[in-house]
């Protein structure tokens, strides 16, 4: 039986970053890449938060699943509309989860908003991860043949691997169509989230991204702070910036005390919804 099957999930958005919420904590059973994309064909969404019981004292453990069944290590604005949902159900302001890329303390903020301690950047080729070795992950060495003006992007791992394109507009490429060929491109060998960044200002970064494993999204928390960060390490803003996505603003401030990069941003309740059994027979069947 798919641990799907006949469970109730929460279906939540981050800036229109559509997530779907399922609480495995009472009834923790392992999820496979077909059982989730038979979830997303019935409840379409951009990432699956998996809420299992914790291992400590922590809140919960987080499994991150894309659209296409692969895992994520890391979903900041999915972490925010879980942290909302414990929050309302627990009455905690301050909450900590486990995932895939370590332990994520969440906190209420003013104005019903939601804070996530994304954790420190990465930046060594192995930590990304990239194919060799690069002599500067500031800027490395790749180019996208149909658009030339597409080149040395900035990499750093945001828990997910990330490469950054600064262009003067995110608007004037196909990003649907380089996207995917990039996502997959052997210097990223657990593939990439692509995103293309301008920097209007010192204090605001645009960006577009296009998340590994789910394709073009209205919003990817943790390419925004990837984004703000590698905007800051070349000089291009400082380290507290507004980062603009299609789907609104989010607050991100790279804190030099720790180096601890802090999202802030908006959460919103859609509907409650329910899984049933048939949806996974194919995927049951395949197991």
């Amino acid at each position: 039986m798919s641990a799907l099957a006949n469970r109730d999930f929460v279906k939540m958005n981050g800036l229109g970053n559509e997530i779907v919420i399922v609480d495995l904590r009472r009834a923790p059973s392992p999820i496979s890449a077909a059982e989730a994309r038979a979830a997303a064909r019935r409840e379409p969404y951009d990432q699956l938060m998996a809420l299992y019981p914790p291992d400590g004292s922590t809140d919960a453990s987080i499994r991150i699943f894309n659209n296409d069944g692969s895992e994520a290590g890391a979903c900041g604005n999915g972490m925010r509309c879980v942290a909302a949902l414990v929050s309302a159900e627990t009455g905690k302001a301050t909450l900590e989860f486990e995932t895939a890329a370590g332990l994520i303390p969440c906190w209420r903020a003013e104005g019903g908003l939601f804070t996530v301690d994304m954790g420190r950047p990465r930046f060594r080729w192995d930590e990304i991860p990239l194919l060799h070795d690069v002599a500067d992950t500031r800027a490395i060495d790749l180019t996208v043949a149909d658009a030339p003006s597409l080149q040395s992007p900035s990499v750093v791992s945001m828990g997910n691997p990330h490469a950054i394109f600064w262009v003067e507009d995110p608007q004037r490429y196909d990003l649907a169509s380089i996207g995917p060929r990039l996502e997959h491109d052997p210097m990223f060998p657990e593939r990439a989230n692509i995103t293309l960044a301008a920097t209007p200002s010192r204090d605001r970064v645009v960006i577009r991204t296009w998340e590994r494993g789910a394709g073009l999204t209205k919003a990817c928390g943790s390419a925004a702070c990837a984004a703000a960060v590698a905007a800051a390490r070349i000089g291009r803003t400082g380290r507290k910036v507004t980062v603009t996505l299609p789907g609104g603003d989010l607050a991100i401030d790279w804190r030099e005390t720790d180096d601890h990069v802090l999202m802030t941003g908006p959460t919103e309740y859609e509907h409650n919804g329910h899984f049933d059994a048939a949806l996974f027979a194919a995927a049951d069947a395949a197991s």
